[in-house]
């Protein structure tokens, strides 16, 4: 059987990779970059940092930072109009997931014209646009590795999931000590949608060698070094493990895609603005303990890598040892449930139906080892309320 793989063509990792983005815009034939970035990394100073290297290099590189968390389709918009009047051959996405999928979805519609969703799944997008440069400032995402972005819509409030090879970064540089100035909470949000990222292409339909080999490192390296970046964000050889297994998990995941947590989490973070990553760990037990069953091989070999259960256990045990690790690190890592989270009570059950229909729609719990009803992903949504550590 063939697989369709897809990586971005080059790739820097290591503290100091930063150093080298010159000579990967030499190397892309970009001379007139476009800097999108966000006021946070302006206010630490990490746009400063970039704007010099380029200008040692003598690259003059002009800086759009109006991007928004969990991006919006106006933003995107507002990007497309700085991009068309800035004459840049390339765009350089220096932030967190948010940021790179904004800047990838610039380049996109510069390119092709139209609104968001004219690029939304099932469509496979291959237009040809300007190189995207991505440099990552947390370990989470994994969207400098994959060829996904996703926008919200806002008129229709909800989540729209972008895929093909336009979206997949050109380069992707990888430099740690941009992840030293993480918070504790941004830490472990990234890092929990990292290890999701990696579980789920391991036990996704879609899943093949290469991405398991790249799905079993990440859970290792991630599970190991988590909660130690989490702890100490000082912890340099834990903050390089972190970007190393997001990565790996983000290349996971682009070539086996991600399932049941990722289209459930979606709609939680359209309609009730819970960042991203901290609404795929409030759904991964639950969701998990619903999946177990129909893949206990894969999800006991998770929990194995993971160091939660022995080699000689039974798949059954092992399996279950998965769902109560990942109880326990939700609540070390103090992952609130929707309810401690500030949500609504009637907001949230008047919602079930909405966010299960677009669940659905995303294409995403399709790819599960068990593919669930409209209602049963409703009665999933009502189970996490209130469920602290779920």
């Amino acid at each position: 059987m063939a697989y369709a793989l897809s990586f971005p063509r080059l790739l820097r990792l290591g503290y100091g990779a930063l150093e080298q983005l010159p000579e990967v815009l030499g190397a892309l034939g970009v001379s007139r970059p476009l800097l999108v970035s966000d006021p946070a990394m302006e206010s630490l100073g990490h746009v400063a940092r970039v704007l010099g290297v380029l200008k040692e290099a003598g690259l003059d590189a002009q800086v759009h930072t109006d991007t928004e968390p969990e991006p919006a389709d106006g933003s995107i918009l507002r990007g497309v109009a700085v991009l068309a009047a800035s004459g840049a051959d390339g765009v350089v996405a220096l932030g967190g997931g948010s940021v790179i999928d904004s800047a990838k979805g610039m380049a996109v519609l510069a390119a092709g014209g139209g609104g968001i969703r004219d690029y939304a799944v099932p469509r496979e997008v291959t237009l040809p646009r300007v190189p995207i440069i991505a440099l990552p400032t947390t370990a989470g995402t994994g969207s400098e590795a994959t060829r996904f972005t996703v926008i919200t819509e806002a008129a229709s409030q909800e989540k729209l999931l972008c895929r093909g090879a336009a979206f997949l970064p050109d380069a992707a540089l990888i430099d740690p000590s941009f992840t030293l100035s993480a918070p504790p909470r941004l830490t472990a949000d990234t890092g929990l949608d990292a290890l999701t990222h990696a579980l789920e292409a391991y036990v996704s339909k879609l899943a093949n060698p290469v991405s398991d080999t790249f799905a079993r490192a990440a859970m290792g390296r991630i599970s190991v070094h988590l909660e130690r970046a989490y702890e100490d964000g000082t912890d340099q050889e834990a903050r390089e493990a972190m970007m190393l297994g997001a990565f790996e998990a983000g290349l996971a995941f682009s070539n086996a895609s991600v399932a049941l947590v990722h289209g459930m989490s979606r709609p939680v973070g359209a309609l009730f603005h819970v960042p991203h990553g901290l609404s795929n760990a409030m759904l991964l037990p639950t969701v998990t303990a619903f999946s177990r069953e129909a893949a206990l091989q894969r999800y006991g070999e998770a929990a194995v890598l993971m160091g939660w259960a022995d080699a000689s256990a039974s798949p059954e045990a092992q399996s279950q040892a998965l769902i109560e690790g990942l109880s326990t690190l939700n609540q070390r890592l103090a992952v609130p449930s929707p309810a401690a989270f500030g949500i609504d009570r009637d907001a949230w059950f008047t919602a079930l139906p909405t966010m299960a229909q677009q669940a659905q729609a995303s294409g995403s719990p399709a790819n599960n080892p068990r593919v669930p009803t409209l209602e049963e992903m409703e009665g999933l949504y009502a189970a996490l309320w209130g469920n602290e550590g779920a």
